[in-house]
């Protein structure tokens, strides 16, 4: 069995960490989470250990990126069976900082990206794509990393965060990877545990829904 990642809390720790492997030459890759990993996540890490040196994946439920009355609170999170997941792919380290160390006292700071907010999940998640960005930007400076890896099943968020890498210039590459499924067409996702089995059924719909619309562009519909 191989050794588990090394776990890093503190954001001087990261920075110390990633510039000594940047200074020897090695590519590092970010996987960033919010825990309670699936097989999405999974697969950005591999895409990750193929493509760099050194991989980190952030294990942080961000709190700015949710609203009155979501679930901040009752997010699923497994410690301890994301890092047994982690181990077993050979990830080498593991950021996971207090909410305190990403967002001390006074901490008032954020950054928004005015492109593409006002649509979609940004119309009735006032606020929410600021605490994504923000949070993303302080891992970001955190890791150091030279490749960024996101999932395309959040295509609001990673378009927004393409944007923000360019017109901040963070110095990396934004790789996305592919949604991964459940066998019945749905998105993995954290947060289908909430689904019951009509609620499920019925979120099948929207993948069934825009494979409909595809087939459709495909053979010329406008």
């Amino acid at each position: 069995m191989s050794r588990g990642p090394e776990i890093i809390r503190a954001v001087a720790d990261m920075q110390a960490w990633s510039r000594g492997h940047r200074e020897a030459g090695r590519r590092i890759g970010l996987v960033p989470t919010m825990g309670n990993l699936h097989e999405g996540h999974l697969s950005l890490a591999r895409m990750a250990m193929s493509e760099s040196d050194r991989v980190v994946v952030s294990l942080f439920v961000n709190p700015t990126q949710f609203g009155p009355g979501e679930d901040y609170e009752s997010y699923p999170r497994s410690w301890d069976e994301d890092l047994a997941k982690l181990r077993d792919l050979g990830v080498h380290y593991v950021f996971a900082p207090t909410v305190e160390e990403l967002y001390p006292a006074g901490d008032s700071t954020r950054v928004t990206v005015n492109w593409g907010q006002d649509v979609l999940c940004g119309a009735t998640r006032p606020g929410h794509f600021d605490g994504v960005t923000t949070v993303v930007a302080k891992l970001f400076n955190a890791t150091i990393p030279d490749l960024a890896f996101f999932g395309q099943k959040d295509a609001q968020q990673a378009l927004i965060i393409r944007r923000m890498v360019r017109t901040l210039a963070f110095p990396l590459v934004l790789r996305l990877g592919e949604t991964v499924r459940e066998a019945d067409g749905l998105a993995k996702s954290s947060r289908n545990a909430y689904l019951n089995a009509g609620d499920r059924a019925k979120a099948q719909t929207l993948n069934l829904a825009l494979s409909a619309v595809g087939s459709a562009l495909e053979m010329g519909e406008r």
